[in-house]
């Protein structure tokens, strides 16, 4: 009797042990098809829905202030009468600018910083690394109010701060690519042969780099759009009467105590619904690209 729970505790151990890899595979795959709908939802609203709605978002009608979602007002309307379906989908086009230009502006830039400090090394590494880490000191919105407010507020200083804020982040991960991958044999071969710096880049480092740059650009999406909905609910980012989520959100919390909720909830569904499907894309894609999972 002994040995037959043995054997059964033995068999059902070694079962789990085999779906292990399994589950985690099937949890990356829903979590990857939960991203991927949202990018693709995101995309196709921003890029398809302006065009389908029956209202302008900016349109002013004081005949229909504070109407509750209905057939004619799906999300109802705000205190100018401005429909808030239409004002949510026009939002998703700012969201989607920023996001993709943040992500191009601090990929490029922390990229460039992070090779540049991983492959010289000595006192290059050391100056490049030690700015980085105060730049990480602070926190990214931090920095894009900082930069924001020295500028102007508008939608394109907003992309650039909210770029240069997450670009260390970036710089971390390509020097930790370059210092694993200049070491490689192979790569010394190349360079003993007098492959150049720019080449042993390009060919060698920046490819076996993509992996977690893509992870983290997958996950930064994410975090630009919340950031630029703060600069537009603080009041300098995107400027009204633009139906930019947190200026909706903004603009709308002064009435939630009074009943017309929908007016800052429908806006900040969005963006947590923005934020978290783009959150479940970056945990996907490390799954899946992370050599070690």
């Amino acid at each position: 009797m002994g040995l037959r729970a043995a054997n059964l505790e033995v068999r059902e151990t070694a079962g789990a042990e085999g779906e292990s890899p399994w589950r985690r595979r099937l949890g990356a795959r829903r979590g990857a098809a939960l991203g991927l709908l949202a990018l693709l939802g995101f995309v196709a609203v921003a890029a398809f829905g302006p065009a389908l709605l029956p209202h302008d978002p900016t349109a002013v009608d004081l005949n229909r202030v504070f109407q509750r979602p209905s057939l004619t007002h799906l999300l109802g309307t705000d205190n100018y009468g401005r429909d808030i379906l239409s004002r949510v989908v026009y939002g998703s086009r700012y969201a989607l600018a920023v996001g993709a230009a943040a992500v191009l502006i601090s990929g490029t830039v922390g990229t460039a910083l992070g090779m540049a400090a991983g492959l010289a090394g000595g006192i290059v590494d050391t100056v490049i690394m030690r700015v980085v880490d105060g730049w990480l000191a602070f926190p990214t919105l931090i920095i894009a109010l900082a930069i924001v407010t020295a500028l102007q507020p508008t939608l394109t200083n907003a992309a650039v701060a909210i770029g240069l804020a997450g670009a260390p982040w970036y710089a971390r991960v390509a020097r930790a690519q370059a210092l694993y991958v200049k070491q490689l044999e192979y790569v010394t071969a190349v360079r003993s042969l007098g492959a150049g710096t720019g080449r042993i880049v390009w060919r060698h480092v920046l490819p076996n780099s993509l992996g977690p740059l893509v992870i983290q650009a997958s996950l930064q999406f994410g975090t630009a759009i919340l950031n630029l909905s703060a600069l537009g609910f603080l009041g300098i980012g995107v400027q009204p009467p633009a139906p930019e989520w947190g200026v909706m959100v903004a603009e709308g919390r002064q009435y939630m105590l009074s009943g017309e909720w929908w007016i800052a909830g429908f806006p900040g569904f969005a963006i947590m619904a923005a934020v978290i499907g783009f959150n479940f894309l970056g945990d996907a894609l490390r799954d899946w690209l992370d050599p070690r999972a």
